[in-house]
């Protein structure tokens, strides 16, 4: 991926913000509209609010191809569940639906990670 960041936070609830400002940041870099942010930053702040724990997560996000890319975990297999089930309940896989225009699991390392896609709006002008 061109422009490419890979952020390591502790996934306590008080640093989730950080993520937040970071992938702003990118997306102010990338020019890309405010509603792609947004929808971005709320498939983030639904994925980081599945951890509150003393350990760390990792959000890589990077721009290719006219998509924002953005990978997120590790999770616990518990975590990740809903995402691989056909539900139409109201919860994180209905948010990611709604938000993004792709998402899958993906095992690596015996670790779970939620990757997320989405393409940007091209601007018209």
């Amino acid at each position: 991926m061109s422009d490419e960041i890979t952020l390591t936070v502790p996934a306590q609830e008080d640093f989730r913000q950080i993520a937040h400002l970071v992938v702003g940041g990118l997306g102010a870099r990338l020019d890309i509209t405010y509603e792609d942010l947004d929808d971005l930053q709320t498939a983030l702040d639904a994925l980081l609010g599945m951890r509150d724990d003393d350990g760390e997560i990792e959000v890589v996000v990077g721009q290719q191809d006219g998509e924002i890319r953005t990978s997120v975990g590790p999770f616990a297999e518990r975590d990740v569940d809903e995402l691989e089930s056909e539900s139409t309940a109201l919860g994180l896989r209905r948010v990611l639906e709604t938000v993004a225009d792709g998402f899958e699991v993906e095992r690596r390392d015996g670790s779970v990670w939620v990757l997320l896609t989405k393409r940007l709006a091209e601007e018209t002008g």
